[in-house]
């Protein structure tokens, strides 16, 4: 059997990487993210992966401390390429070939990004990493997910979160919370949904490229999506 998306953008938030502790980057948790990754990667599915830094930096947290909003985010934007190094540590311990790429140059560690090299990377079967965000500031990591995703023609978004989808509040605080199977980008704005940020979700809508929200904390739930099962929340 064939995967359904023969090129993926995997955005992961930097709290992700955290796993019971309250900041950092958790070894086991990374590995096991990575096992996930490797085993899609063997289906000979093109991977690239956006990671956000709030499990060692925000910006917005800087902000309230008298740190320039602009020098804040720039602090944030290093702390993903932090993240994104551990990241390709792992998975290159798994024998996947991995490159680097940021937004804000960094020639010592990584690949500055370049659309055509990310691409020729995929076709080469080794999984991409866009870190620094978007290289400026005021934009979301999630806006560099959705950006570098229409860039290199990916068939899908997939954001992995802590939760199984898309809710119409927040599923940890209320019972009552109701999932969404599929739901539009039209109603994720309508009904102010926490999805993906504003600038993101109209990337997406604009050139019709589908997110799907799950739970990456739950094995195998990457594999089940990429080969066509209905897991978590499909936005399109």
């Amino acid at each position: 059997m064939e995967p359904v998306y023969k090129r993926i953008l995997l955005k992961l938030s930097g709290e992700a990487l955290m796993g019971s502790q309250e900041f950092g980057i958790d070894a086991p948790t990374i590995k096991a993210f990575a096992m996930e990754i490797a085993e899609v990667h063997n289906l000979g599915v093109d991977i690239a992966v956006v990671i956000g830094g709030g499990n060692i930096f925000r910006g917005v947290q800087a902000a309230a401390h008298g740190i320039h909003k602009v020098s804040g985010d720039h602090m944030g934007m290093l702390a993903t390429v932090i993240n994104c190094i551990a990241f390709q540590n792992s998975l290159e311990s798994l024998g996947v070939q991995t490159r680097l790429q940021t937004a804000i140059k960094m020639e010592q560690i990584a690949e500055p990004f370049i659309r055509r090299r990310a691409v020729r990377h995929l076709e080469k079967g080794r999984v991409v990493l866009f870190g620094s965000g978007t290289g400026n500031p005021y934009f979301t990591t999630d806006t560099a997910a959705a950006l570098r995703a229409n860039e290199i023609e990916a068939n899908v978004v997939l954001k992995g979160t802590k939760v199984d989808g898309v809710y119409n509040s927040d599923p940890e605080k209320f019972i009552d919370a109701v999932k969404y199977d599929t739901i539009s980008f039209a109603e994720v704005i309508e009904k102010n949904l926490r999805v993906m940020d504003h600038t993101a979700i109209t990337l997406c809508r604009e050139n019709k490229l589908p997110i799907i929200v799950f739970n990456i904390n739950v094995r195998g739930n990457l594999k089940r999506i990429v080969m066509g099962e209905h897991i978590g929340t499909l936005v399109s």
